[in-house]
C-alpha cells in the first residue's frame, strides 16, 4: 500500500503530461485539418470565389473565443482563459520578446541553409498556385500563414505548456513542449529528417522560452507568423547538395552563430525585464 501511495504522484504527473500533449496536439492540428479540407474543396469547385477564407476566418474566431473562456461550460471559463495565455504585455517586454524571438528565427534560417548545403534537401513547400486567380491565391496564402501559428501557439505554448508548468519545473515544461513540437510532422516533407528535427526543436524552444518568460503567447504569435512567411517564401526552397564548404556556407554558419548569440543576449534582457515586472 505504501509503495502505491509513493508512486501515485509520479503516475499523476505522467497522466497530466499525456493529457497536456494530447490537448495541445488536438488544438494545433484539428483547425489546420479543417482549413486544408476547406481550401481543397474551394479550389476544386469554385476557385474564382475564395469562400473558404471567410468560412475559416469565422471558424478561427470561434475557436479562439472558446479557448479564451467564452460560452459553455461556464465552470471551465476561467481555466480556459488561463491556459490560453493571450495576456497583454508592457510595451518594453513585448518589444524585447519580439527581438529575442526574431533573432532566433534568423539564426535558425542560417542553420537550415547550412544544413541544406551538405544534404540533398528539396525544401519547396508551396504548391503551384499559378492556375488559380491571384485574389484567391493571395487570400489563401495569407489565411494559411495565420491559421497554423495561431492554433499552434494556442495549443502548444498556451494550453500544453501552461498545464506542464503547473506540474513540472519551468525548464522541464519548456523542454517537453519543444520536443513535442519537434517530433510532429512539419513541412517540408520527404527530406532528410535530422536537420528538420533540429530546426523545429529550436523553433519550439524559442517559443517555449518566450511563453515561459512573458506568460503570454502574443509575442510568440507575431514572431511565428512572420517566421512562417519568411521560411515558406525564402528559406524553404529547392536546394542542391554542395561538394564542400563555399563562401555561402561560411556566411550561413556565421549567421547562425552570430544571431544565436544575439538572441541569447536578448532573452537574458527579457528575463530581467519580466522578473522586474513581477517584483513590482
Amino acid at each position: 500500500m505504501s509503495n502505491l501511495t509513493a508512486t501515485r504522484p509520479w503516475f499523476s504527473r505522467i497522466l497530466t503530461a499525456a493529457w497536456a500533449a494530447v490537448l495541445g496536439i488536438f488544438i494545433a492540428l484539428f483547425g489546420q485539418g479543417v482549413w486544408s479540407a476547406l481550401i481543397a474543396a474551394n479550389l476544386n469547385t469554385t476557385p474564382a470565389i475564395p469562400w473558404a477564407v471567410g468560412v475559416m476566418a469565422v471558424a478561427l474566431w470561434l475557436i479562439w473565443q472558446y479557448l479564451g473562456g467564452r460560452w459553455w461550460p461556464r465552470s471551465t471559463s476561467h481555466a480556459r482563459c488561463e491556459r490560453l495565455r493571450a495576456n497583454p504585455l508592457p510595451a518594453n517586454v513585448f518589444a524585447w520578446a519580439l527581438i529575442a524571438g526574431g533573432l532566433s528565427i534568423v539564426a535558425q534560417a542560417g542553420w537550415w541553409k547550412l544544413a541544406s548545403g551538405f544534404a540533398a534537401i528539396s525544401g519547396s513547400v508551396l504548391p503551384d498556385m499559378s492556375k488559380y486567380p491571384w485574389l484567391t491565391t493571395t487570400l489563401a496564402v495569407a489565411t494559411g500563414s495565420l491559421v497554423s501559428p495561431i492554433l499552434e501557439q494556442a495549443g502548444f505554448w498556451g494550453y500544453c505548456q501552461s498545464m506542464l508548468e503547473r506540474t513540472f519545473s519551468g525548464p522541464a515544461a519548456i523542454l517537453m513542449t519543444a520536443i513535442l513540437f519537434a517530433i510532429l510532422p512539419h513541412p517540408p516533407m520527404h527530406v532528410v529528417l535530422w536537420p528538420k528535427l533540429i530546426l523545429f526543436f529550436f523553433t519550439g524552444l524559442t517559443f517555449s522560452v518566450m511563453a515561459y518568460l512573458t506568460k503570454s503567447i502574443l509575442p510568440g504569435m507575431v514572431v511565428h507568423i512572420l517566421g512562417l512567411l519568411v521560411f515558406f517564401t525564402l528559406v524553404f526552397r529547392t536546394e542542391t547538395a554542395q561538394s564542400g564548404p563555399d563562401a555561402w556556407l561560411w556566411i550561413h554558419a556565421t549567421q547562425m552563430i552570430a544571431f544565436a548569440a544575439l538572441s541569447i543576449t536578448a532573452f537574458i534582457r527579457l528575463r530581467r525585464l519580466t522578473a522586474r515586472a513581477r517584483r513590482s
